[in-house]
């Protein structure tokens, strides 16, 4: 199994305001790719373009602000990736693609086997030119989530093996009743994979119905309840995925709905009727992947995270060893921005990040910390707050950086944060799901104390949901130096009060 280097980096910004860290808005990393594809005799019309919409708007972000194309397997290559809907990436404000992987053509019977549509679909993923509105950067850059079901599992496996031998980490994998075909490879993951979860069932005939598999090193779910949904328990299993990512009631998935009785019977207790199931252990999902949580059966959650290296679950190689490993492309792997820190003028704030990059532990990889109005990496909207540079890791081992970030600056507000690493040419980038709320130093304006009516008054100037404290002395002379609050003495002349106060817009706070 694989080493772990730590390291520290302290960063230094070129700003100077103040910080407040705190948990925003959100709470979910975006900024990324979903591919999802179909099995055999599949398409992605039936209920593949359907799920991409509701994953996109999962979180109650709407679809429309998210970036959706069709990208077509054609004789040797890809056609033109197809743009279906939402915004081009250059607008868009989630930083979210969909990819929807049709490969229809060639998935009957002596048609393409798996390891051939993979190879075509990550060359796509990683030519600059696929989508004229990235500006030239492949999708490979951004964290990638691949969604197969039956033949397309091993189809997304082999992506993932794919992505790893070019040197890629992928976030995560998703196999829906993965079932190779003839001249398909067997599902494995690989060392590359960070996550993967399996929802599988063995109700069909094996034939007509085909049954699905567990796979090692994935969190697991065995389903057995499938009343009411498709004729085919096969399909069925895709249907209760489905019904993890519109948690409505009915919620019509494609051709079908989801019924009350199926939100009963389909998903455990604990998994809340889909709600803590399925696409909640997502990226854009937001859900614990380390967690202990068993739902059903001996599936634990954190079964389906990376063992191979010491990624916060411990160690027990849960992995394949990837055949070859360029180490072409440098990986942020994961990305949590930690702490509690309050700061003023030169605040900073901690970011956790583990990463690979080099095929050999000699040199130097870009890094760059950015916060980001949105999560997009790619519309222009980041600022950068400082860089330096990491020693590569080579592929036999993975760095963990603890970074501490000096911020200010910035206009007031919640931020987004993400690490880009660069190398030769070739980036990638990963938001932290945590945001960070970049504030004024609280103050009280210049000339605006006074007194009035046997009141002291004044302006407090800060960011709006600040709690602020404000203290007085009594007696004294005015304006006390060291940018103290004056007050005027007198008996009786004055009652002073001491408390908080909570900032809101245009606020005149008396005390």
């Amino acid at each position: 199994m694989g080493t772990v280097v730590k390291a520290v980096r302290h960063f230094r910004s070129l700003l100077a305001t103040g910080l407040l860290v705190g948990p925003g808005a959100g709470g979910v990393q975006a900024g990324g790719v979903t591919v999802v594809t179909h099995g055999a005799f599949g398409n992605v019309t039936d209920w593949i373009i359907p799920l991409s919409g509701q994953m996109a708007d999962y979180d109650g972000t709407p679809a429309s602000e998210s970036s959706c194309y069709t990208l077509v397997v054609t004789g040797n290559a890809t056609a033109p990736a197809v743009w279906l809907g939402g915004k081009k990436p250059h607008l868009s404000p989630t930083g979210e693609l969909f990819i929807k992987l049709d490969w229809s053509d060639g998935a009957g019977f002596f048609g393409r086997d798996s390891p051939e549509v993979a190879a075509i679909a990550v060359a796509a993923l990683t030519d600059p030119s696929l989508i004229p509105e990235t500006g030239g950067r492949p999708l490979a850059e951004l964290p990638l989530h691949l969604v197969g079901h039956s033949r397309g599992g091993s189809v997304v496996t082999e992506m993932a093996r794919e992505f790893g031998e070019r040197g890629i980490w992928v976030d995560h994998v998703t196999t829906l009743d993965p079932h190779p075909a003839f001249g398909d490879a067997p599902i494995a993951l690989r060392t590359n994979v960070l996550y993967a979860d399996n929802y599988w069932q063995d109700k069909g005939d094996g034939f007509f119905t085909p049954n699905g598999e567990p796979v090692a090193g994935a969190y697991n779910r065995y389903l057995t309840q499938f009343s009411g949904g498709y004729s085919s328990q096969h399909s069925d299993v895709h249907f209760w995925y489905d019904g993890t990512t519109n948690l409505a009631t009915p919620a019509l998935l494609g051709s079908i709905s989801v019924t009350p009785t199926m939100r009963t019977t389909w998903w455990t207790a604990a998994e809340m009727a889909g709600a803590n199931a399925g696409y909640r252990f997502s990226r854009l999902g937001g859900g614990d992947r380390l967690s202990t949580f068993q739902p059903a059966g001996a599936g634990v959650m954190v079964d389906g995270f990376n063992k191979y290296w010491d990624l916060g679950a411990g160690i027990n190689g849960n992995r394949a060893a990837l055949a070859t490993n360029s180490g072409a492309w440098p990986n942020v792997i994961r990305c949590v921005r930690s702490g509690s820190e309050v700061g003023g003028a030169g605040g900073n704030f901690e970011v956790a990040m583990h990463y690979q990059a080099g095929a050999e532990a000699t040199g130097e990889v870009g890094l760059t910390v950015l916060l980001d109005v949105d999560a997009n990496p790619w519309n222009g909207k980041e600022i950068v707050l400082d860089g330096g540079m990491l020693g590569k890791t080579g592929t036999e081992a993975v760095g963990l950086v603890p970074l501490m970030v000096e911020v200010g600056g910035a206009v007031p507000g919640i931020y987004r944060v993400a690490v880009r690493l660069t190398d030769g040419g070739k980036s990638r980038v990963l938001y932290a799901a945590e945001t960070v709320e970049v504030g004024m130093v609280p103050r009280i304006e210049g000339g605006t104390v006074r007194r009035e009516g046997g009141q002291m008054k004044f302006t407090v100037l800060g960011t709006v949901g600040q709690t602020v404290s404000v203290r007085a002395t009594e007696g004294g002379a005015d304006g006390l130096p060291g940018g103290r609050m004056p007050c005027w003495g007198g008996s009786g002349a004055l009652a002073l009060s001491l408390g908080t106060m909570v900032m809101r817009p245009s606020s005149m706070v008396q005390r």
